[in-house]
């Protein structure tokens, strides 16, 4: 018997070109300071979820997360700072903080209740570096402390990828376009644009 074809799915929101040119920036510093570390050169993206499962299963999902789009409004994702956790008990992840969360936060919910799946913690961010030790996170300390990243993009869509589960790389197979296009938040927008021109990013 044939043994089934698994994937590696994973659904993702893509930032703007200047806010992809700007993170690939800091990733490429981090790895000049650390040398090659995983995750160094995928595209930045602010991840939703995450499922391995048959590629028989995905047209499918296809079809489900379509259906979920046409109903869907465009939102402004905002940005303030570099920001960073602790991962288990040695590692560290550094990531550009979402200043505006509950608009993702809702569409990671609308996603997991449309695959009939119950939320558990989760907080939207764009990753620069994961898993690294603790000597390797003070030496990036400096640099990062308390750093400014003010930006803004707007939200229309998110994205489907995939991968061999055994490796690989991610390759993106749909784009699911939001039915209602608009963004409900224009004040804020251009608030955030002021207090951008006011707040330059550090080099």
């Amino acid at each position: 018997m044939e043994q089934e074809v698994l994937y590696d799915y994973m659904l993702v929101i893509h930032p703007d070109a200047q806010t992809v040119q700007d993170v690939s920036m800091f990733k490429h510093l981090i790895a000049e300071e650390l040398g090659p570390f995983n995750g160094a050169f995928t595209q930045p993206h602010i991840s939703l979820f995450r499922s391995e499962f048959p590629e028989r299963y995905e047209m499918d999902f296809i079809q489900m997360l379509e259906t979920l789009a046409t109903d869907l409004s465009a939102f402004t994702v905002y940005t303030s700072r570099i920001d960073h956790c602790r991962q288990g008990e040695t590692g560290h992840m550094l990531y550009v903080n979402v200043a505006n969360p509950k608009p993702v936060e809702d569409l990671h919910k609308k996603i997991l209740h449309t695959f009939e799946l119950k939320a558990g913690s989760y907080k939207p961010h764009i990753t620069l570096a994961r898993s690294i030790n603790t000597q390797q996170f003070n030496k990036l300390a400096p640099y990062f402390s308390n750093k400014m990243f003010v930006r803004s993009f707007h939200c229309h869509s998110f994205s489907l990828l995939r991968k061999p589960s055994k490796g690989g790389r991610y390759e993106v197979i749909r784009e699911f376009m939001f039915g209602k296009d608009q963004s409900a938040d224009q004040s804020l927008f251009q608030h955030t644009q002021a207090v951008e021109r006011r707040l330059p990013v550090r080099a």
